[in-house]
């Protein structure tokens, strides 16, 4: 961390306010893939249009952030390399010396793109294949060729030097490719693979509520027990199954096996140029909380009343299942995102829990108290 950071940390700290420590730039409205289960539902638009991110947004966002504790961006998007403008904001975060996340479909990711993308700081990318086989990935992202564009990507990636994360969202269709999938990432030059659960939230709503397309959350119990637990001996990768924190085993948890999205350290800045608790911003106005350029990000971080609900409730005042779990200090409510898409607050358990407890399934130790 710098110095500037340190001190921005230590005057937060004073404050009783956590560190902005990251900020996710979602770079495009759009998206050149359109993929069945996106819970941001970006349009389909390969050419990008106007539903960009601008330079001089992600530039003052980031000039702003860097005093109250900015360490690290993510860039996601839509697909974010669809951005026309993506070169100059990688030049940005390399120039600001900022820790590097990305997220990608992997199709657009040109040999000289991932260089650039390699040159940043600590930089990591996770690149999406919901199948061992173009049949399988193309039903998923919508897109004929874009299984042979997403290995090319992650290719380029491996050349650059980087060894990036797979991930696979895993629904009725794609449940039998888990295994698959890792033995292709080992052949590619990965160095993990991340399976995401379906979120009821945008395009994903349809498929968690359908039977035929979506696993049921016994079947996702089962299945991430079986990557923890018997994949995981099988492979040098890191895999890593996005179920919430409750049901992981305590192996795992100890080891790193287990992340948060940080919620309290973490703001949005979506396409148009709005701070946002994240990318769910675009289509939830009550998480927008102001204007790039227009509105300061140090009144908005340090006042604004949805933040400092955060800051007050979680994980202390979580209601259901989750204010009596005991990993709750560790999972934050697991996406408070999703939470309030659902229920319109931010305080309210998650989705996949509330579930496994009205099916008998959410584990006894788990319980607090």
């Amino acid at each position: 961390m710098s110095r500037n950071g340190e001190r921005a940390n230590e005057a937060n700290e004073e404050n009783g306010l956590p560190a902005l420590s990251q900020l996710y730039f979602y770079l495009t409205h759009g998206c050149n893939l359109a993929c069945r289960h996106c819970y941001l539902t970006p349009k389909f638009d390969p050419n990008a249009g106007d539903g960009v991110l601008s330079v001089d947004h992600f530039e003052m966002a980031i000039r702003e952030a860097k005093p109250l504790g900015l360490t690290a961006v993510k860039l996601t998007g839509g697909e974010p390399l669809l951005n026309p403008r993506i070169e100059r904001m990688l030049e940005i975060v390399r120039r600001e010396e900022l820790t590097l996340r990305m997220e990608s479909n992997g199709v657009l990711c040109t040999p000289e793109l991932a260089r650039q993308i390699a040159a940043c700081k600590d930089a990591f990318i996770s690149v999406s294949l919901d199948g061992a086989d173009a049949e399988t990935h193309e039903w998923v992202r919508g897109v004929p060729g874009s299984f042979e564009g997403a290995k090319t990507g992650i290719r380029n990636l491996v050349d650059a030097g980087m060894r990036p994360q797979v991930i696979l969202t895993i629904m009725r269709r794609n449940a039998d490719h888990v295994e698959p999938v890792i033995r292709l990432a080992e052949q590619l030059g990965c160095g993990s693979v991340k399976f995401n659960v379906v979120q009821p939230m945008g395009r994903g709503e349809l498929l968690v509520h359908d039977e035929s397309r979506g696993l049921e959350v016994p079947e996702l119990i089962e299945l991430g027990r079986r990557v923890d637990m018997v994949l995981q001996e099988q492979t040098k990768l890191t895999l890593y199954f996005d179920y919430p924190m409750a049901f992981r085993p305590l192996s795992r948890i100890a080891n790193g096996g287990s992340g948060t999205c940080g919620i309290l350290g973490i703001l949005g800045v979506i396409a148009s140029g709005h701070y946002a608790i994240c990318g769910v911003g675009d289509s939830i106005a009550d998480l927008v909380y102001g204007e790039v350029g227009l509105d300061s990000l140090e009144e908005i971080w340090n006042t604004h009343p949805k933040l400092a609900m955060l800051r007050d409730g979680v994980p202390a005042r979580l209601t259901g299942i989750c204010g009596r779990c005991l990993m709750k200090h560790r999972c934050l409510g697991s996406c408070v995102a999703q939470n309030y898409y659902k229920t319109g607050e931010l305080l309210a358990p998650y989705w996949f829990c509330e579930q496994a407890e009205a099916d008998g399934l959410f584990p006894a130790s788990r319980f607090a108290g």
